[in-house]
């Protein structure tokens, strides 16, 4: 029996069956300074990923087949795979979590307002799949459920807090709250708006990002730094990156980052193969195309195998 992982990018998860296990990004590990104990227990027989593929354009690419990639797992390559499927995710529980700190402007809170407007009333997301939380002063706040097309403006406006960001806490906030509120059987995804800066959180980085695979959510983030090399903005893609989802700065518009977003969920896939390595430790992957080298796939970054069953 195969029992599911928390999470991937927009289907990007890795498993091993029959293992329970919890995988983490090296680049998260990287930024926090330690990497996540793992766990695990059983034997292990074999290895699925989910995983999204996009064009030079990146478009979403739904026409895949088998042979137009290999999986690299710990340096070995993989081309036969057990099962291969495109991914049917009909379903989807998304949250917006959104800095409402004093350096949110007015262009963001516009951006903030057609981003409800296009996931509830466009991409097939019923308004009590759709949710809205903002963080500034000591906590983060769930702003509405179910009717968030709307919003208040006045809850939105920016508060002023000192500079007090929970931006850690607040990730811990909504993905418990959709682990625990959303539909089992739908894909759970935190879209967050921040500069990525945090300033008060118990939670540390690593803390946040186990919190949202442990409710098996993936995080997209849109960036408001005006770099993509600050600090906040390296946070930012270390918490897409770690949880298979997606960094866009805000220059690109909130508008085309979420059509990205909600295009990767019908351009996605699920293979299964043997185990290749039984290495104890920390197995990185990697998807490489094999024909169409314009083609880009995302995935977790790997998987634990354990270093003694139990």
């Amino acid at each position: 029996m195969a029992i599911r992982l928390p999470w991937r990018h927009v289907p990007w998860r890795a498993w091993l069956v029959p293992v329970l296990g919890l995988s983490c990004s090296c680049l998260a590990a990287a930024a926090a300074g330690d990497r996540p104990d793992p766990t695990y227990r059983t034997n292990v027989a074999e290895v699925r990923i989910s995983f999204s593929a996009t064009d030079q354009n990146n478009h979403g690419v739904a026409t895949l087949a088998a042979g137009d990639f290999a999986v690299v797992d710990q340096d070995i390559v993989v081309r036969d795979f057990r099962s291969f499927a495109r991914s049917g995710w009909t379903k989807l529980d998304v949250a917006i979590l959104v800095d409402a700190s004093e350096s949110v402007a007015p262009r963001f809170r516009r951006e903030m307002a057609n981003s409800l407007d296009l996931i509830s009333g466009t991409a097939g997301v019923p308004q009590e799949h759709l949710s809205l939380f903002s963080f500034s002063g000591l906590q983060p706040t769930l702003v509405c459920a179910g009717e968030c097309r709307s919003p208040d403006g006045e809850r939105l406006a920016p508060t002023r807090t000192g500079g007090l960001t929970p931006l850690y806490d607040a990730v811990a906030f909504a993905s418990d709250y959709l682990g625990q509120h959303g539909d089992p059987d739908a894909e759970k995804v935190l879209i967050l708006f921040s500069d990525g800066e945090d300033t008060i959180s118990r939670n540390s980085l690593n803390n946040a990002i186990q919190a949202a695979l442990a409710a098996d959510v993936h995080i997209d983030s849109i960036g408001l730094s005006d770099s993509d090399s600050s600090r906040g903005a390296v946070i930012l893609q270390t918490l897409a990156s770690a949880t298979g989802g997606r960094y866009f700065p805000l220059r690109d518009g909130a508008r085309r980052a979420l059509d990205a977003i909600l295009e990767d969920f019908h351009a996605s896939y699920t293979i299964s193969y043997r185990l290749p390595s039984r290495t104890s430790g920390f197995h990185a992957l990697r998807i490489l195309p094999t024909h169409n080298q314009n083609l880009q796939f995302r995935t977790r970054s790997g998987y634990f195998y354990p270093n003694q069953m139990r």
